[in-house]
């Protein structure tokens, strides 16, 4: 297992997002899963109200079949998948709530939080109990681990919802979470490549591919959202990768795009409760962007750049040691 199950896993995960849109979209039109806009979202996108949304089952069932097909049942990419699809489970409830329920906020904060809690006790458990995972964190530059013990449980969680409410919060321009996504997801790959972990790198590639594949619907002017479903399901994929190949502080680095759109949300409501002024113009940072004129398309390839960028020092971090 190797190249060939790399590249079996893309191909495959690609056809089924691009196989599935054609239909998938028509048919969350007619279901009238629509995306609802904010009023305190920029006025642009106000045109934007009625695209389809929970576009990220076509993203999910592409990683899933795609994965499938490559690697079979290998246990650490059967749970690399757990991680995802338990998560696609919480972001659908939150979509449905959502654009059904007409509750504009969808899941209370506390409901997620606790579904998510639940996810990383289990994959800790999981894992340190089946597969092998040690309790180590691996701290880069100094070619060292350090044993964190019980500790380790609370640092999954942290991975866990940092990763995929960070994800969620890229998710705000057309094709910038699915592109950033599919960056990340490549770097992660070449990561497991280089721990010989050849399954986890074929999950890696599906997860590019699809996202990848998806832009074929979701880029400027986007035909189709993913969602909450989907950005919770990629956040979860990608915190899975790094919690299997022992590499939770390189995520920092490798997702440093959705760091940055995560501080920039914390700093702004900090700055706002405390002094009652705004560091950017609006928050997530890319809305900042917009409003500073910049067109939807040059914020998301500089995001995108941004993204290539951190993935290449990522690696040569891991190089290094």
């Amino acid at each position: 297992m190797g190249s060939n199950s790399c590249l079996l896993a893309g191909l495959v995960a690609a056809a089924v997002v691009l196989i599935t849109g054609p239909f998938a979209i028509p048919a969350l039109h007619r279901l009238k899963f629509g995306q609802s806009i904010r009023d305190e979202g920029p006025k642009s996108h106000r045109a934007k109200s009625g695209t389809p949304t929970m576009g990220g089952l076509m993203i999910a069932a592409g990683i899933t079949v795609g994965t499938l097909v490559a690697t079979g049942r290998e246990p650490a990419v059967l749970l690399a998948l757990f991680v995802t699809l338990g998560h696609l489970v919480i972001g659908f409830v939150d979509d449905y709530i959502k654009v059904v329920k007409k509750r504009n906020l969808g899941l209370k904060a506390r409901q997620k939080l606790a579904g998510q809690i639940f996810m990383a006790v289990l994959v800790t458990f999981i894992g340190t109990r089946w597969l092998g995972i040690t309790t180590d964190l691996w701290i880069p530059f100094v070619a060292r681990t350090v044993d964190l013990g019980l500790a380790y449980y609370i640092l999954v969680f942290f991975v866990l919802v940092g990763t995929t409410n960070a994800v969620n919060l890229t998710d705000g321009l057309d094709g910038l979470a699915a592109g950033t996504v599919a960056v990340a997801a490549v770097a992660y790959a070449l990561v497991c490549v280089h721990f010989g972990k050849a399954a986890l790198a074929a999950f890696c590639v599906a997860v590019a591919a699809a996202c990848l594949a998806f832009l074929r619907f979701n880029a400027h002017p986007a035909r189709v959202f993913m969602g909450d479903t989907g950005s919770l399901a990629l956040g979860g994929a990608l915190a899975a990768a790094a919690i299997l190949t022992k590499t939770e502080l390189l995520l920092i680095v490798i997702g440093g795009v959705f760091v940055v759109e995560a501080l920039s949300v914390i700093i702004q409501v900090i700055s706002f409760q405390t002094t009652g002024r705004r560091v950017f113009l609006m928050s997530p940072i890319h809305h900042h962007f917009e409003l500073k004129g910049w067109p939807e398309t040059k914020v998301v390839h500089r995001f995108w750049l941004a993204g290539v960028l951190l993935s290449i020092l990522a690696l040569i971090i891991l190089r290094c040691g």
